[in-house]
């Protein structure tokens, strides 16, 4: 079992940053590929980025490509989500989600990670 919680949601306005972070327990947070997601109210949950087990691989959706970053400190367990120049349609429920190195990367389904965070808000107002 790995164990993830995110943290670092909040308010900001339009055109600022955040940083998010996902810490992660249980298993060796290094066989894991991890990846970013989002689900805004009655919308579904949607790809945002992944980042491969050793942190030289990222991925990203068409909508966040060049502004949001993830990166991870496999020395401190912990992965994360730099998020700049924030719009609106930002807004929604982040969670951080990983997945067995096994499947390959990237990977941008729901379905293909095994574990997930129980989720942090980001509301970007404008």
């Amino acid at each position: 079992q790995v164990q993830l919680v995110e943290s670092g949601g909040g308010l900001v306005q339009a055109g600022g940053s955040l940083r998010l972070s996902c810490a992660a327990s249980g298993r060796t947070f290094s066989n894991y590929n991890m990846g970013w997601f989002r689900q805004a109210p009655g919308k579904e949950r949607e790809f945002v980025g992944a980042i491969s087990w050793g942190g030289g691989s990222t991925y990203y959706a068409d909508s966040v490509k060049g502004r949001f970053t993830a990166s991870r400190d496999n020395a401190k367990n912990t992965m994360y989500l730099q998020m700049n120049s924030l719009k609106p349609e930002d807004t929604a429920v982040y969670y951080c989600a990983a997945t067995a190195v096994i499947r390959g990367f990237p990977r941008d389904r729901r379905g293909d990670y095994d574990y997930w965070g129980q989720g942090t808000q980001v509301t970007v107002s404008s």
